[in-house]
């Protein structure tokens, strides 16, 4: 009760744009995270980079760094700009990897892995990758 003798009734919450997420389920949208990620192995695979050396050398990224990567133990936020720059920026980076790596970028940016606006904007803010995709000029959608 207030000072009036009326109960006080609580003013209704707002939610804030950065809280909204996407209709998918969260576990859904990690899921689609993870197999995109397998799928980088898989194109490393298929382009005849079989051993671990072979890989990290390939994305330009150290063997530890590749090994968490690859076997999805990566954290929850997947890979971030900072380690989509340095593969993108790897001399030995085979075409079809390099093609799985935009199709990661634009679900990510596309909300599909569950980030919300803020984390997105972020993101895209911190890819320097001049030939990426998401540097059209088109804002991620959260």
């Amino acid at each position: 009760m207030n000072d009036t003798g009326s109960p006080t009734v609580p003013a209704p919450r707002q939610e804030r744009p950065f809280q909204k997420r996407s209709p998918c389920a969260g576990p859904e949208m990690k899921a689609r995270q993870s197999a995109k990620i397998r799928e980088l192995r898989e194109a490393l695979v298929a382009a005849g980079f079989l051993t671990l050396d072979e890989q990290s050398k390939a994305l330009g990224l150290s063997r530890s760094t590749t090994w968490t990567i690859l076997k999805g133990n990566h954290k929850g936020s997947g890979l971030s700009a900072a380690i989509i720059d340095r593969m993108l920026a790897a001399p030995m980076l085979p075409t079809l990897v390099r093609a799985k790596i935009y199709e990661y970028i634009e679900d990510k940016t596309a909300g599909l892995h569950g980030d919300n606006e803020m984390l997105l904007r972020k993101f895209v803010a911190r890819l320097r990758t001049q030939d990426c995709p998401c540097n059209d000029g088109v804002t991620p959608t959260g």
